[in-house]
């Protein structure tokens, strides 16, 4: 089980340059991949994905490529003679236009966007390929160790709050045959208050308490929550993708609860729907952050 939050990265050389691949993922129920690379390789971005969906299935991926050259690359800088000379001949013009004083040196010039730079790197997209695919593989495999890591400790939360959850519905099946009870007694209670009373085995009362018993019965919702615990946690243990069956199977869980809720009619049963419903919605937050 792998968290949809992680970084990784990867270097490799390829004719006396370095490249670097770093990536990092955050929380999306969608797979989504933002690719940032040098303009030479720009072409290789299809390929980057594939090999990120082939091992990512889920979550924001932000992927950004880097081209360093190497120690005896050549660093010497560009510079743009027609560019310098249109500056030059804008700067003229706009000093003749507004009879301004002043002195357009070559200083001012050089200080002009995109006169002078350092030249990009420049490389075959095709022939770096090799290079780059061993560094984004590199680099995923720190992300999916960081992932697994912090899937171990979210499994770790999850599974002690699925611990607390089965604790409560032990007790709401240890209170429920007591509801009929508490039920019928109330009735007679009620009926002798009223000056009605009525033999406890008369044919309208069992009717009555027939009744309630049925409609209050929440043995089917513990017996399917207890089925949807266990499928719950039996995914906490797979290594495949997780995040949203364990989605799927929270919503169901929180159906069931809300009809257990509903016809329980006892406090100390909807106490115990409560402390689960908290713990479920905790539940739901975790998940977020599953693959």
């Amino acid at each position: 089980m792998r968290s949809m939050t992680g970084y990784g990265r990867g270097e490799t050389d390829h004719a006396g340059a370095k490249i670097c691949v770093e990536l990092n993922t955050v929380n999306r129920k969608q797979s989504d991949i933002v690719v940032n690379l040098p303009r030479d390789l720009a072409e290789l971005e299809p390929r980057i994905r594939q090999t990120i969906n082939e091992n990512i299935s889920r979550g924001r991926t932000n992927v950004n490529v880097t081209l360093h050259a190497g120690p005896n690359g050549s660093r010497k800088l560009a510079l743009d003679v027609d560019l310098a000379k249109s500056y030059h001949d804008a700067m003229r013009a706009l000093q003749k236009e507004l009879s301004a004083p002043g002195e357009i040196t070559i200083s001012t010039i050089l200080q002009a966007p995109g006169v002078m730079r350092l030249p990009e790197q420049s490389v075959e997209a095709d022939d770096a390929w090799p290079a780059v695919e061993r560094a984004l593989r590199n680099a995923l495999v720190d992300l999916i160790k960081m992932r697994e890591r912090e899937g171990k400790h979210l499994a770790k939360d999850l599974i002690h709050r699925l611990k607390s959850i089965r604790k409560n519905l032990k007790e709401i099946r240890a209170l429920h045959p007591d509801v009929v009870k508490k039920y019928r007694a109330a009735m007679v209670e009620r009926l002798e208050k009223a000056s009605l009373p009525l033999p406890h085995d008369d044919e309208r009362l069992m009717k009555e308490v027939t009744i309630f018993a049925d409609r209050s019965d929440v043995s089917e919702e513990l017996t399917r929550l207890e089925s949807h615990l266990a499928q719950f946690a039996h995914h906490l243990r797979s290594h495949e993708p997780v995040g949203r069956t364990l989605e799927f199977i929270t919503q169901e869980i929180f159906r069931e609860l809300n009809t257990l809720g509903s016809k329980a009619n006892d406090a100390g049963i909807a106490q115990r729907v409560v402390a689960c419903k908290a713990e479920l919605e905790k539940i739901r937050e975790q998940i977020q952050n599953l693959e």
